[in-house]
């Protein structure tokens, strides 16, 4: 007779965290996969607009819609979309110059950056472990990038290595905004749809710059960024429901590695020897530097 195993509330967070950065990195992929032929601000209203149907039908279903929409920050919730917004286009646009394993590298400089933020602009006292953290991270980020400023490199790099540090400053900022919203007690179904919300319109207003009309192909391959987009935000709520962050941190970075292997199965980038030196020392400092959960 089978024994029947029964996950506990641990186990089924950190499964649904996992679930969570693989509809994240498959989403990735595909707007790689568009490269330069749909223009950004088009991206960035499908990946939005679409992702607002999976998320206010979970809403609908756990009642926080439109209930758990009220806001007394309404000034706070704008300037954290429009911050996330802008980190959105800039790491969209990251993926049209360097490969997906180095631009998802780069993006884990975020939590870093939120050290140094906190304590220029909050304040904060940080102890000597989180400096370490943050000492290890732009150790990391020179391993990575200072080979690609000499004079043999290409342009295409250096835009794109710009592009994902501008990326990972603009997260910092965001998520620096969503610690204090949530400090003051707004709802993060509310922080979630908003975002969505401020995408959407900040992506539609870009058709004045010129939208180009889609091929079949190009419409399932957009609905699907916007889906995959809000399965994503879904399936990481549900993961901080059953899990504490702590328990499910290490699996954050797991997304280096799907990064990793969708770059050399679907695009044939094999990753050079200094990124195998640089991104562990980016993850560790990463790692270290992370809010304390508790």
């Amino acid at each position: 007779m089978k024994k029947i195993i029964v996950k506990t509330p641990e186990q089924q967070g950190i499964v649904l965290k996992i679930a969570s950065g693989i509809c994240f990195a498959v989403m990735f992929a595909i707007i790689k996969l568009l490269g330069g032929t749909v223009p950004l601000g088009e991206v960035v209203f499908f990946r939005s607009f679409f992702a607002m149907i999976p998320l206010v039908a979970f809403l609908l279903m756990t009642s926080d819609f439109p209930a758990g929409l009220k806001t007394q920050y309404p000034v706070k919730h704008l300037l954290r979309c429009v911050l996330g917004t802008l980190a959105m286009f800039f790491a969209f646009a990251t993926l049209r110059y360097l490969p997906i394993a180095e631009a998802t590298a780069i993006s884990y400089l975020s939590p870093v950056i939120v050290v140094i933020f906190a304590v220029l602009f909050l304040k904060e006292v940080v102890n000597r472990k989180r400096l370490f953290g943050v000492g290890l991270g732009l150790l990391g980020l020179s391993l990575m990038t200072l080979p690609n400023f000499s004079a043999a490199a290409e342009s295409q790099t250096l835009i794109g290595v710009g592009l994902a540090l501008m990326s990972a400053i603009l997260i910092a900022a965001a998520l620096l905004q969503v610690r204090q919203l949530s400090k003051m007690g707004e709802n993060a179904a509310a922080i979630a749809f908003y975002f969505a919300l401020t995408s959407t319109v900040m992506g539609i207003i870009t058709i004045f710059a010129g939208w180009s009309l889609p091929s079949v192909s190009e419409w399932v391959l957009l609905i699907s960024i916007g889906l995959l987009g809000g399965f994503a935000q879904i399936l990481m709520t549900l993961a901080f429901k059953y899990a504490e962050a702590s328990a499910m941190a290490p699996y954050d970075y797991l997304s280096i590695v799907w990064a990793v292997l969708i770059g050399i199965v679907l695009f044939g980038e094999i990753p050079s020897m200094l990124f195998w030196l640089a991104m562990p020392v980016i993850l560790l400092g990463a790692y270290v530097a992370r809010p304390r959960t508790g």
